[in-house]
């Protein structure tokens, strides 16, 4: 079975039948895990294919006239995050006009019965779909009982009294409250991403930068912070890190500029993942680089701080 699929025409990729659950996933907190997990212990109980289904560009993406809320994760990473938890397939379909205006009766006859020959689908709270929000948990369970499926939903999950959500855990990483939104994520909150060539200042100023572009998304936090990198070896390694337009030299396109401690390597090409440990400050235009390489000292010290502390609290290495 192929793990990725995009469109709402093709065969049948589960003929021997499948369990489905349907979000946006944007991010994985730890309310998509519980509804995923879910879904992939009934597939195992019954012997079906688990596949969870999304889409891309986000609905809200699509329909948005204004900037959209700050995506927490990009497309390829929920890819892979769900692919780890378990699911067989992936369904990231095509939000487009066409999409937009299907009724809730065709897609579940298109997609959940036509593409996934779907067995039970478990949503979360508050669902809805099809053209105009239409259809809700009686909506698919109605259409289910046509179709040959049940239709349920997984509780709210809540920490300390806070429902887990996207938007929580968006407030909690803009307000630079880290610890709060890793919480809610079940996990740190982390960007991956493949190294692209900047204009190399890093360099010049002595601090070079593995760079990683955010896809013409905004990004759910912005400032200086301390941070492991992934995928440099076998072991993260800490280092310091920049998200935002570098004012200072008069940037434009948000940008995350990670400089990993005593490395000097190539990592143009690579994949890497930046993992956010704690924020040191907001970004700021300075009057001259001098300046500018001053405070990134100060940031550099910071940071190592930071992170053999956490080092030292958490086990890890570097």
């Amino acid at each position: 079975m192929d793990k990725l699929f995009r469109d709402v025409e093709g065969d049948c990729i589960a003929p021997q039948g499948s369990v489905v659950c349907i979000g946006a996933f944007d991010g994985l907190h730890r309310g998509h895990q519980a509804l995923v997990g879910h879904v992939r212990a009934r597939a195992r109980s019954e012997a079906l294919a688990a596949v969870a289904l999304s889409f891309e560009p986000l609905p809200r993406e699509y329909f948005s006239t204004d900037e959209p809320p700050a995506r927490l994760m990009l497309p390829r990473m929920k890819f892979e995050g769900l692919c780890r938890l378990g699911m067989d397939a992936v369904g990231l379909l095509r939000f487009n006009a066409a999409m937009a205006a299907m009724s809730p009766e065709a897609f579940v006859a298109k997609v959940l019965a036509g593409r996934l020959a779907a067995r039970e689908v478990w949503v979360g709270p508050g669902f809805r779909f099809g053209h105009r929000r239409a259809g809700d948990l009686a909506t698919l369970q109605a259409l289910g009982a046509v179709h040959g499926f049940q239709a349920g939903e997984v509780a709210v999950v809540a920490d300390e009294g806070e429902r887990v959500s996207a938007s929580a855990v968006r407030a909690h990483l803009a307000a630079g409250e880290l610890d709060a939104a890793a919480r809610l994520l079940g996990r740190r909150y982390a960007i991956a991403g493949t190294v692209v060539r900047g204009k190399q200042l890093g360099r010049q100023l002595g601090y070079p930068t593995a760079n990683l572009r955010l896809a013409g998304r905004k990004a759910p936090l912005g400032g200086i912070f301390a941070v492991w990198v992934h995928g440099i070896g076998p072991a993260p390694r800490a280092g310091v890190a920049s998200l935002g337009t570098r004012p200072t030299v008069q940037g434009v396109e948000p940008l995350l500029e990670a400089h990993v401690f005593d490395f000097d390597g190539d990592l143009y090409g690579s994949r890497i993942e930046v993992e956010f440990v704690g924020k040191l400050r907001d970004e700021e235009k300075f009057d001259d680089l001098p300046s500018l390489v001053q405070q990134m000292d100060e940031d550099s010290r910071q940071a190592r701080r930071v992170l053999r502390h956490d080092m030292e609290t958490s086990g890890a290495s570097a």
